[in-house]
């Protein structure tokens, strides 16, 4: 083994660390974890996780989530598509400041907002609703989606739009089978980066909603019983919401690279 290659293997394994302390929580009883150190779990045990498949009050909590996550992703992606190409193609009066007042809104604190979306939401009838916290979300992602996706665009010479028009193709036809499978890569990223701030996001989807789309990190926060806390219960849940992000992170991974080579993430 090369010398020059020890520091990533030791970086890496510190990084996976609490990963590993997690997933062998999630295989301990609340006593044992309270008991005192043990790298291993000294008693294995299923309860954490059966409580979580059998308890609708856990389960529906990765339902919700996933819900109101993909709805996110869907709409934000779909929106930026068509602004980030009028960014990049077209110069308007205004157009920087108009970009960079997009930016404004994804660098403001999620608190801010919490109460004027809890206001707006209870007068129209969207509290407590997947597409509540997913339209709450936007405010975010939006920005996001389009800066990411403008990046990737910009790379895309003017001479493919002008050479499909002469073609005979109609806008619409153009940016949904020409244009958009050209930047699957920026797609891809914008996607994973919605996805992500959508599925960890706290503070808004614990306001918004209170029981039919009540996320998973909000139950977490709700795990305490005459007992005390269950920590085997809890680790048990963190462990499994790390799974949906590696499987996205696994599919995007080519995607996010080429978007860290272009500079846009």
């Amino acid at each position: 083994m090369q010398k020059r290659s020890i520091v990533p293997i030791v970086y890496i394994l510190f990084l996976m660390l609490p990963i590993y302390w997690l997933v062998a929580m999630s295989f301990k009883t609340t006593n044992e974890i309270l008991a005192g150190f043990s790298l291993f779990p000294q008693t294995f045990t299923l309860e954490n996780y059966k409580v979580i498949f059998t308890d609708p009050t856990w389960y529906w909590g990765y339902v919700n989530s996933i819900l109101y996550v993909t709805i996110n992703t869907v709409i934000s992606v779909a929106v930026a598509l068509p602004a980030a190409y009028a960014f990049s193609r077209y110069r308007f009066l205004g157009d920087k400041q108009l970009f960079f007042w997009l930016l404004t809104n994804r660098m403001a604190p999620a608190a801010v907002f919490a109460l004027p979306f809890f206001q707006l939401y209870s007068a129209v009838g969207l509290f407590d609703t997947h597409l509540a916290v997913a339209l709450a979300h936007c405010l975010f992602n939006i920005p996001l989606a389009v800066w990411i996706l403008e990046g990737f665009m910009g790379g895309i010479p003017k001479e493919l739009d002008e050479t499909a028009y002469v073609d005979g193709y109609s806008f619409p036809r153009f940016f949904a089978v020409i244009f958009i499978p050209s930047i699957k890569a920026g797609v891809g990223v914008a996607a994973f980066f919605c996805f992500m701030f959508s599925w960890v996001e706290l503070l808004l989807a614990k306001t918004l909603t209170a029981v039919a789309a009540k996320p998973i990190a909000a139950t977490m926060t709700k795990t305490a019983s005459s007992a005390g806390y269950e920590l085997g219960l809890l680790a048990a849940a963190g462990t499994l919401t790390i799974i949906p992000g590696a499987i996205v992170i696994w599919f995007v991974r080519n995607y996010i690279a080429k978007g860290f080579a272009m500079g846009r993430v």
